[in-house]
């Protein structure tokens, strides 16, 4: 049988390692997805050096901040950032009377690969987190783009409230993110119309979208029907996407710019976060008049999402024969089939975690 059938899909973990090697944090993934009704838990495991750590604790933190300004304006004390959700834990030793929580499949197998000195963390972000969001820095800005992010924290000390250590302490970025919804809502329309003194009629405008949510790289249909019985000439259409960035904090302040548009020239008359930012886009439609007769504009919102990657299938177990073995009666007692799952091997690749970069973003 060829090689390729019986090799198993090997499994990809993250690690980060302290800058002095003492303690090495262990994930299996670093975006985790918002399924509305839950958020998937940031599981994984902690490798300590016990002669390193002796009568210290190993503590983690999970924290969400919301950066809105430039890290070279923090003057007098003032930070331009917001701690928005922050949760911590103590890893190792782990306290007395805890009950301890069953392991998920990943750390099993973790903890059997690198041994007794690897613990386990679990930790859970509540729905109403808001979801990793960040702005695109200007061209030169060399500073921390704003936007909210998630940190994931291991660090050593006598108690979680201890400043921690650049030399002992781990630090991963880590995304909390969502997905396009499998099924489209309704379709937007609009209707607008607009009167005109010593006019026999109204100027109607009705505008549409092909459907509600798009991915992108998908073209967006815009359906636009005028029905013109005033005196009045419709001179240009003008379509437009737009985007709408909320920014929720001590106020909520908005950001828009165009990302795409659209002209036409008429030659014949005829929330449920409330810290955070919150992205929105609508197509925006405009019949312009002319200079007296002022403009007629139609707004459609829509929703613009990744689409939810397929999930990968478990790969098959495959079977080997086991080796046999006589008992005291001269038979031989021969288990017939041995998982891969109860083979001393695991397949796990072990991947350094890397910075996440801004498309354009270069290194300092």
């Amino acid at each position: 049988m060829d090689d390729s059938v019986n090799k198993r899909q090997a499994t990809r973990v993250f690690k980060k390692s302290s800058p002095n090697g003492k303690i090495t944090v262990y994930l299996g993934k670093r975006d985790f997805v918002d399924h509305i009704s839950h958020v998937d838990p940031i599981d994984g495991v902690v490798l300590i050096d016990p002669d390193y750590v002796k009568d210290r604790k190993v503590f983690g933190h999970v924290l969400a901040a919301f950066k809105y300004g430039r890290e070279d304006l923090d003057v007098l004390g003032l930070t331009f950032r917001k701690d928005l959700y922050l949760a911590a834990k103590q890893i190792y030793p782990v306290q007395p009377g805890t009950q301890p929580r069953e392991l998920t499949r990943l750390q099993e197998r973790l903890i059997k690969k690198l041994g007794s000195n690897a613990y386990p963390f679990y930790f859970e972000l509540p729905p109403h987190c808001p979801a990793s969001v960040t702005l695109q820095p200007a061209p030169g800005d060399t500073g921390k783009p704003c936007g909210v992010d998630y940190e994931l924290k291991a660090f050593v000390g006598e108690t979680q409230d201890d400043k921690p250590h650049k030399r002992n302490s781990v630090r991963l970025a880590i995304r909390k993110i969502m997905y396009a919804p499998s099924k489209q809502g309704e379709q937007p329309s609009t209707e607008v119309s607009k009167d005109f003194m010593m006019s026999p009629s109204k100027l109607h405008l009705e505008a549409s979208l092909d459907k509600e949510l798009y991915h992108h790289g998908e073209n967006i249909a815009v359906n636009v029907h005028i029905a013109n019985n005033s005196n009045r000439t419709v001179k240009k259409i003008k379509v437009s996407v737009r985007q709408f960035a909320d920014i929720c904090l001590f106020s909520t302040a908005q950001y828009k710019c165009t990302v795409a548009e659209a002209e036409s020239e008429v030659a014949d008359p005829s929330q449920r976060e409330n810290l955070g930012i919150i992205v929105q886009y609508k197509v925006k439609v405009k019949l312009c008049l002319g200079a007296l007769a002022g403009e007629l504009v139609a707004e459609l919102p829509f929703i613009l999402m990744h689409p939810k990657p397929e999930e990968e299938e478990p790969a098959p177990s495959t079977a080997r024969p086991s080796p046999t073995h006589k008992t005291e009666d001269g038979v031989e007692d021969t288990n017939l089939i041995q998982l891969d799952e109860e083979a001393d091997g695991d397949d796990i690749i072990f991947e350094d975690f890397a910075r996440l970069r801004l498309k354009g973003e270069t290194d300092a």
